[in-house]
């Protein structure tokens, strides 16, 4: 922030000064700023570049500097092409507009557009002109080289705000009333193997752990799918780790064996259970099969399930992810994931500052992918949705009760 500060303080001073001392001081930057300095203070000045290279030589050479020499008058010199040629800007700008509304036949919209293709361009169109001029014109159209950034979501800021609200509104009651509240989800799947896992971590110089130098699957010994149930209340979390595939039933089993494992012991006179899920996945709202395994758990344990699933592409919200899956993720940072009991005892060894304690399982059933739930199953589930974005947020009731939602 303090070198930015300095060169746009420099660059307002660098205009009252005459063409002499503009080179000099342009020299001098370029200098100060090292390697790729004199582009740098090209881009920022518009002066060219045998102007910066013939300052650095002045300064550099032992003559006193020629403070008395000729200075041209303000406008003299060769004038900028644009001048010249006041079509060129016209041509730049459509162009430039051209190519930002995705114009199809434009011959520049499917091509890297730098400056030299975009002055060959300008050339073929009879408006000759170099790649550093279009550069300079280009910053002073108000254009600068940007990235791309990661802003679409999918859904509606209302639709998803609403939704947000909602979560935090029924998060606030289940904890008001000490039931238990859920965030759940699925981590990265992992391959077990002497794979090198991103990440650093103290050793002695000169002994890094040895890995495979090639990542192949078949290498490995298989896959490691972690799913996590994460209390809310407790700052408690529990992971099934799985060895075949991410499904359904798979994530319905995992909240079961949260269930037997801590649920009932911590919340013995719970009736009800908040679930936030994303909306995608094993546990996504669309899928068939996760809504009838829930009905299965509710009618097994007699527990009422309110489900509210996270809008698409918001999955960073869920309290899942950086309350529990960020520190495991730099507790095994630079851990080779080399068996199973490695990845079950680096997650179970998972603790922070805030208290949080983490236990994993491994689960080694088998999980069938591609199982089809019919529509008479589906028509028999005990479910209610909400009047608040019914596609995201509904009850399943044990069949054996009448829903209280």
């Amino acid at each position: 922030m303090e070198r930015r500060d300095e060169l746009k303080a420099w660059l307002r001073v660098l205009p009252t000064l005459n063409e002499a001392q503009r080179r000099w001081s342009a020299a001098a930057k370029a200098m100060e700023l090292g390697r790729g300095g004199i582009r740098r203070v090209r881009e920022l000045t518009g002066l060219s570049q045998p102007t910066i290279i013939k300052g650095i030589q002045e300064l550099r050479s032992r003559k006193p500097l020629d403070t008395t020499g000729r200075i041209r008058q303000a406008g003299a010199g060769r004038k900028r092409v644009e001048e010249s040629d006041p079509g060129l800007t016209r041509a730049l700008k459509r162009i430039m507009d051209e190519n930002t509304a995705g114009d199809p036949m434009n011959l520049l919209r499917w091509t890297n557009k730098s400056t030299r293709h975009i002055a060959e361009e300008l050339t073929r169109q009879g408006h000759g002109t170099s790649y550093q001029t279009v550069r300079r014109r280009l910053g002073e159209m108000g254009y600068s080289l940007q990235s791309n950034v990661k802003n679409y979501e999918g859904v509606s800021p209302a639709v998803r705000d609403e939704q947000f609200r909602y979560i935090n509104a029924l998060v606030k009651k289940f904890l008001g009333r000490g039931a238990p509240v859920l965030s759940v989800d699925t981590k990265k799947k992992e391959k077990v193997g002497n794979f090198k896992n991103p990440g650093r971590n103290w050793r002695l110089k000169g002994q890094p752990v040895k890995v495979n130098v090639y990542d192949f699957p078949h290498l490995a010994k298989g896959k490691a799918i972690p799913y996590g149930t994460y209390d809310v209340g407790r700052n408690e979390g529990f992971v099934n780790v799985g060895t075949s595939h991410d499904t359904a039933e798979f994530a319905v089993e995992s909240i079961r064996r949260w269930w037997k494992m801590f649920g009932r012991r911590r919340y013995p006179i719970a009736r009800v259970l908040l679930v936030c899920a994303d909306g995608g996945g094993s546990n996504g709202s669309r899928n068939r099969g996760w809504k009838y395994h829930l009905q299965e758990f509710a009618d097994q344990t007699g527990i009422e399930l309110t489900v509210c699933h996270y809008p698409p592409g918001t999955s960073k919200w869920n309290k899942i992810e950086h309350r529990m899956f960020s520190f495991i993720s730099l507790n095994w940072r630079g851990q080779p994931l080399v068996s199973y009991e490695t990845v079950v005892n680096l997650i179970g060894a998972t603790r922070t500052k805030t208290g949080l304690q983490i236990r994993a399982v491994l689960d080694p059933q088998m999980y069938l992918k591609g199982v089809k739930i019919p529509n008479d199953e589906m028509d028999r589930l005990n479910i209610h949705r909400h009047r608040v974005l019914p596609q995201w947020n509904y009850t399943i009731t044990p069949k054996n009760t009448c829903s209280k939602h």
